[in-house]
């Protein structure tokens, strides 16, 4: 399965992407998250779903943005240009999935700042090729294993959550999907776009560097957990001898 996140606050944009890949019995470790240079800017995208239509789908894109003259000015442009070209290949590989019992299940994040955007921008692409794009009141979307990571962020992160603190909540939604699932793990690819810079940077993390972060934050949860007021319950163990 796969993890990946896309956040925009006030401060820019940040993006993290599990590698895990499992086929059947084989795992093995694979980038989910690129980088397409489109005239003198850096654009990432990260995908979930089937390999072969995500790899197809981005090399077509690839094409188009080295034939587009004049490049795009707007990332919105470019996304439109990625859905295009999913629904081609959903109308060309769609029917034979289908009949091997298997679905078009391909999602994507895409981000970016390019020359006629005023900020960074944010969309995620469904299979269907349409989009929709991060705003203050949403700003994130998580692909692949959608489930465990949102409690953190829904109540943690916010359009005003400072850039390092989105950094911090992207990796904290990761290390919760990965507390409760085997299909989702390190290494993890990482990429930051402050606003007024244009210049994305990445990086790629293995289990070890973040070591430090994960104690720090468990041992956080089991002090958080030990110091909670439970008065409020103590008559649900009253009289039940030896109950703390």
């Amino acid at each position: 399965m796969t993890f990946c996140i896309g956040i925009r606050v006030r401060g820019g944009l940040v993006a993290l992407a599990d590698t895990q890949i499992v086929r059947g019995e084989e795992v093995s470790s694979k980038a989910k998250l690129s980088l397409l240079r489109h005239g003198d800017r850096d654009v990432f995208l990260m995908t979930s779903g089937l390999r072969s239509i995500r790899d197809k789908a981005v090399m077509r894109l690839e094409d188009e943005l080295t034939a587009a003259d004049p490049p795009h000015a707007r990332l919105y442009q470019l996304v439109t240009a990625f859905g295009d070209q999913v629904k081609r290949v959903k109308a060309e590989d769609g029917p034979s999935l289908q009949s091997s019992g298997m679905r078009f299940d391909l999602h994507a994040i895409v981000g970016g700042h390019l020359p006629g955007d005023a900020q960074p921008t944010l969309f995620m692409v469904y299979p269907e090729g349409n989009w929709v794009d991060a705003t203050p009141d949403a700003p994130y979307f998580v692909i692949g294993r959608t489930s465990y990571g949102k409690p953190i962020l829904d109540r943690l992160l916010c359009y005003d959550t400072p850039l390092r603190q989105a950094v911090a909540l992207a990796y904290l939604a990761f290390d919760a999907t990965r507390a409760s699932v085997v299909d989702v793990e390190f290494p993890i690819d990482m990429v930051v776009l402050p606003i007024g810079d244009g210049r994305i940077s990445t990086g790629r993390f293995q289990a070890e560097d973040l070591a430090g972060a994960h104690t720090f934050w468990h041992e956080q949860l089991q002090a958080a957990l030990a110091g909670f007021p439970i008065e409020w319950a103590s008559a649900l163990w009253s009289g039940v001898g030896g109950a703390s």
